[in-house]
């Protein structure tokens, strides 16, 4: 069996669209408003829209504090779409690549990652400056909680392989 490609195409496509804030798609409270999606139509049923609104209502975020939010959201939809756009490229190639090939199509998708959340990090850091103490400390908990759920994914993913 060929788990290795499948488990990193996995792996890396779960880390951009959790890429350090967007990790999984959330547990929502049922009482919580949706933030305004600024006229965009967006399906809640992709990961990261849930994501993207489970955060906002997660971190409380303000009207003051929108503008810097809706960096933030954008980097992780332009994040996902990029991503999504390589790994389908990839995918329609693999048949007839090279194994050179096929590792330099992961490479460009690493370092798109990789790009990705640098840009993503920038536009969070501006919001998280901008946050109230308990914001900051909703926010903290939040990704120690979401490195948690993803590790204890991870960990059983990796004993079914």
């Amino acid at each position: 069996m060929n788990c290795l490609p499948k488990m990193l195409t996995r792996t890396a496509i779960a880390s951009l669209i959790l890429g350090g804030l967007a990790f999984s798609a959330p547990v929502m409270a049922a009482d919580q408003p949706a933030p305004p999606m600024a006229g965009k139509m967006h399906k809640m049923s992709d990961p990261v829209e849930a994501r993207i609104t489970s955060l906002h209502a997660r971190l409380n975020i303000t009207a003051d504090q929108e503008g810097a939010w809706s960096q933030v959201a954008d980097a992780m939809r332009d994040n996902a779409k990029s991503h999504e756009d390589l790994v389908k490229t990839k995918q329609a190639n693999e048949a007839t690549m090279t194994a050179a090939e096929d590792m330099a199509a992961y490479a460009e998708i690493a370092q798109n990652h990789a790009d990705g959340v640098k840009k993503l990090a920038q536009a969070f850091q501006t919001l998280y400056d901008g946050l109230s103490a308990d914001q900051k400390k909703a926010a903290d908990e939040e990704f120690r909680a979401h490195k948690q759920r993803v590790r204890h994914r991870a960990h059983g993913a990796a004993e079914q392989h």
